[in-house]
């Protein structure tokens, strides 16, 4: 048969809702596939039947009848995917036992205590957080979003030590002069600055990291942070350090490699594996997802705030300001609450404690 096979086919369940299914069926009657030729079955089609009665009729278990069933009996409800399934290597348990077994072996070679362990990360943030749901009248075919089909963004650039540090953050927005980064005036900014959180233009047709960006990130802040610690912890000026990041174009290159091996030689560089950054890499394990969320909610008050404020002042036609000048002001207010929401406690976040 088996009904297990079917309802399979239509729905992946766990093991035991389908055992309970089938347990169910075959305490009425003895259940048998149909197999209709075709991969998913037509509306009124008939999934699962009884063998013939003496009059020739059968027990008909339709669609419609295992949908009801899914769904009140068993609680079962169609889900739309929340993200893309993440590919990893075939391997990739042996690969991160290696990255472990060699990241284990620097530290224990050159006695590198938990705060001289960074991790940094590039991220890319739009400027208009918006949802994929909102309230409309029932029945609406189209419904629109705030920030639904924006492409505009930034990039941010965490880094985090072993010991529990949040270094300061490079901030990187597409443009060639400083003129494309947000302005003093911006709500945030001088707060941001005294937190050492360094504000850059690309100079490129992209907002991503670049070989400058890099060299400025770890002459700026990786460096001082390294430098600072060692004499914090009473260690000489050649202690070695370790810094963790992605195994990625720019940070790989000749020209970034041969500049940080001549500049900063105390420095040892450890790639996260590819395609293993969601397993591996500290950022993306544990921090990222509470930094998203802060500015996220940090976006969402300031589109309320803009809306009520209009209705206040009666103006008839509601419209948010979307224009880049605006959105990448606004983008200083988000990052020092970010700040600020990374260095509480867990429990105060309401995320459960480390174990």
């Amino acid at each position: 048969m088996e009904l297990r096979q079917t309802i399979q086919k239509y729905r992946p369940p766990s093991e035991s809702s389908l055992l309970h299914l089938e347990q169910w069926c075959h305490t009425h009657t003895s259940f048998y596939p149909c197999n209709h030729g075709r991969n998913y079955p037509g509306k009124g089609s008939r999934v699962i039947e009884k063998k013939k009665k003496k009059d020739g009729s059968r027990f008909k278990c339709s669609e419609s009848f295992v949908w009801k069933y899914l769904h009140k009996t068993l609680g079962w409800s169609e889900r739309r995917a929340t993200k893309a399934a993440q590919k990893v290597p075939a391997n990739h348990e042996e690969i991160l036992m290696e990255a472990f077994l060699r990241e284990a072996c620097m530290i224990r070679d050159h006695l590198v205590p938990a705060h001289l362990q960074v991790n940094t990360d590039q991220t890319q943030l739009t400027y208009h957080q918006g949802t994929k749901t909102t309230w409309n009248e029932a029945g609406v075919k189209q419904v629109a979003t705030a920030g639904q089909e924006e492409k505009h963004a930034f990039t941010l650039v965490p880094s985090i030590s072993a010991g529990g540090d949040l270094l300061p953050m490079q901030v990187i927005f597409i443009g060639k002069t400083t003129g494309s980064c947000p302005s003093p005036d911006a709500p945030g900014y001088d707060e941001a600055v005294k937190l050492g959180y360094m504000m850059l233009p690309s100079k490129t047709s992209t907002y991503w990291s670049t070989e400058a960006t890099m060299e400025k990130l770890v002459n700026d802040i990786i460096a001082p942070y390294f430098d600072r610690t060692k004499e914090e912890l009473g260690l000489l000026k050649n202690q070695c350090s370790i810094w963790k990041i992605n195994c990625w174009s720019v940070h790989k290159s000749k020209e970034f490699w041969s500049w940080l091996k001549k500049n900063h030689p105390t420095i040892i560089v450890i790639f996260v594996p590819s395609s293993c950054t969601g397993l591996w890499q500290p950022l993306d394990v544990g921090i990222q997802c509470v930094m998203k969320l802060s500015i996220r909610w940090s976006a969402h008050r300031d589109m309320v705030i803009e809306v009520s404020d209009q209705i206040a002042n009666g103006i008839p036609n509601i419209k948010l300001d979307n224009t880049i000048g605006t959105l990448c002001d606004r983008s200083m207010g988000c990052i020092r609450k970010m700040h600020f929401v990374l260095g509480m406690p867990w429990d105060v976040l309401g995320c459960p404690k480390a174990r």
